[in-house]
């Protein structure tokens, strides 16, 4: 696979579906970090990822400490809209994790202090947003990483 997905403990079924449809659509593997904030055998899931779910690389982790644990070696990049880089500026290889936080308050304070030098963000030309919808955040990097690799 390419490209690695993470998505740490997302809360809108219709987001996650969506974004695992994408992971599908690229050749990505989807990484889902708990707690979520809905049930994985929810409606809305599985409607925004039609049919298509049982087809998608997805491996769930029971927390953010498991996630790191297992994936401590790997090249990551976090996005957030508290970076300083923007995202076209991400060292794009194969293999590479993409991590987005949650949909209400985005990637974990402690980590965001952590990973600053990792820290990317997609830019935004207005004062009237702060941010973008999880799933478009995802598509437009994915598809600049897939551009990239």
């Amino acid at each position: 696979m390419p490209l690695n997905i993470v998505l740490i403990e997302p809360e809108i079924p219709n987001n996650t579906g969506n974004i695992g449809r994408l992971a599908l659509a690229s050749g990505s593997h989807l990484h889902l970090v708990k707690p979520f904030g809905f049930e994985i055998t929810d409606a809305r899931l599985k409607r925004a990822g039609l049919d298509y779910w049982q087809h998608i690389q997805i491996t769930y982790y029971e927390n953010i400490d498991e996630f790191f644990n297992i994936n401590k070696d790997k090249n990551m990049a976090f996005l957030s809209s508290h970076g300083s880089k923007n995202h076209w500026d991400i060292p794009f290889e194969d293999d590479i994790f993409l991590i987005f936080g949650k949909e209400s308050v985005g990637l974990p304070k402690p980590l965001i202090e952590k990973h600053k030098d990792q820290l990317f963000k997609i830019p935004l030309y207005s004062e009237h947003i702060r941010s973008l919808n999880l799933a478009n955040a995802v598509s437009i990097t994915v598809y600049e990483g897939l551009k990239n690799i």
